[in-house]
């Protein structure tokens, strides 16, 4: 008796033929022969067809590896990346402290915990509501997550596919993204590089970069961020206030991205939707601790859904988005909910500031670099992008002139949508000593030019 019958299986995309042995208690069982050309009956989702490219970031990557490929040497020099917002500096003690003391819990009996509150647990969802909101919301507003950037996908799940959504323009690519995902938007317009069916908000030099609110078509749904990424436009205490008002008026909901709202020094500009009277009716807030602690890699965000928002029939929000939660997450890992306890600590919070302090010092450094290129500089001030406006000239053009000779990273303006084109992205989460040698480097490639 044969203990084994070969198989013959074509790898799919390689197209050779290989063997393998199946066990001898595959006997009698019916093998499929494989080949290049097998496909599922499953049809894609058409909403991803129409998605422009890969997401920027991974494609700043891929750019950049093509490069190093080309030119392993790198001219003589590394290369430096003023590119992805991903922080550089280490999690400060206190807060680190928070974290180990967490992971050192669940190696001891006692004090073990297995799954925990899905929406977080009670005495940080406290500590955030008085910490970071001084308790103008509730805790059971409070939803802990693993960051802003899946909230905002989760809120699109949970908003579906019947709602118009509005973005400001330039804007973080994930709003317009998660939309065509959800199925939200028609067609790209090759006229004008946008979807069919998303408000696009112009925000530039010419408005202050704050949309002409009484001009824009009907939107269900504002995305609304500020500091903004990448402009690093903060809006003023009036133009929030403007915001609201016309949410208010048109029966919109704003979705208020937050994530860089400890790097606003400027005295009463809001940090919160929620400081503007009447947001708790017409505003939920995301927000992260990745920016404020350096939790870009440990993860962990929460998102504010008040009691009073309601839609067009009288249900709450809060209710629909618990469920989203309660279905599609099972709450943030107890180790990182502890270091977010430490970061609201009164050790904690002066950590963050110190850190915050560090990274805005740097975003002047980069400012003063453009401007002695003779570039105008809009940003870093309240926020870690420095955008520098070419006058026109093509972001992608410009992004891959000054990888190839100073071998410094950024990120082209057309990344963040069609009014981002002509402009150039710096962030200030490189390290000090990297921001002063890509000066150094920006300086002398134009000022050779």
């Amino acid at each position: 008796m044969v203990a084994t019958a070969t198989v013959l299986a074509v790898i799919a995309g390689i197209g050779a033929t290989t063997a393998f042995q199946a066990p001898a208690s595959a006997k009698g069982r019916t093998f499929i022969r494989l080949n290049a050309e097998h496909k599922t009956s499953v049809a894609r989702n058409p909403n991803f067809a129409k998605l422009q490219g890969g997401y920027l970031f991974p494609e700043i990557g891929r750019r950049r590896a093509a490069y190093l490929k080309e030119n392993p040497d790198t001219g003589g020099q590394p290369i430096i990346s003023l590119g992805i917002g991903d922080t550089t500096m280490p999690i400060p003690e206190h807060i680190l402290s928070g974290l180990a003391s967490s992971v050192t819990k669940l190696g001891n009996k006692d004090t073990y915990t297995g799954y925990g509150d899905g929406n977080g647990e009670a005495a940080l969802r406290e500590k955030i509501a008085k910490e970071l909101y001084g308790n103008r919301i509730s805790p059971n507003e409070v939803f802990v997550s693993d960051g802003a950037k899946c909230d905002i996908a989760r809120l699109q799940l949970m908003l579906g596919a019947q709602v118009v959504t509005a973005v400001q323009d330039p804007s973080y690519p994930v709003y317009v993204d998660t939309a065509v995902m959800m199925g939200q938007t028609g067609e790209v317009d090759p006229a004008t590089s946008q979807f069919n069916n998303i408000v696009y908000m112009p925000c530039n030099p010419a408005n202050g970069w704050f949309p002409d609110l009484a001009s824009l078509p009907h939107a269900d749904v504002i995305h609304f961020c500020s500091p903004n990424n990448p402009t690093g436009a903060c809006a003023t205490r009036e133009q929030l206030t403007q915001l609201v008002e016309h949410a208010l008026a048109k029966g919109s909901i704003i979705i208020f991205d937050a994530a860089y709202a400890p790097f606003i020094r400027t005295e009463g500009t809001p940090k919160s939707i929620y400081e503007i009277p009447g947001a708790e009716k017409c505003a939920i807030e995301v927000n992260s601790f990745s920016k404020y602690a350096g939790f870009t890699g440990v993860r962990l965000g929460w998102t504010i859904v008040p009691d009073g928002l309601t839609y067009a029939d009288g249900s709450k929000v809060r209710d629909d988005y618990n469920r989203v939660m309660s279905t599609a997450f099972n709450g943030a890992s107890n180790i990182v909910q502890g270091g977010g306890m430490a970061c609201l600590d009164p050790e904690g919070l002066a950590e963050i500031q110190a850190l915050i302090s560090y990274y805005l010092e740097n975003a002047q450094i980069l400012k003063q670099c453009a401007e002695d290129c003779g570039f105008e500089v809009h940003g870093g001030e309240n926020a870690p992008y420095v955008f520098v406006d070419l006058k026109g000239a093509s972001s992608w053009d410009m992004f891959s002139k000054i990888l190839s000779e100073a071998q410094v990273v950024t990120i082209p303006g057309a990344g963040f949508g069609p009014g981002g084109e002509g402009f150039l992205r710096l962030s200030a989460f490189a390290s000090r000593a990297n921001c002063i040698e890509a000066s150094a480097r920006l300086v002398k490639l134009f000022k050779k030019n």
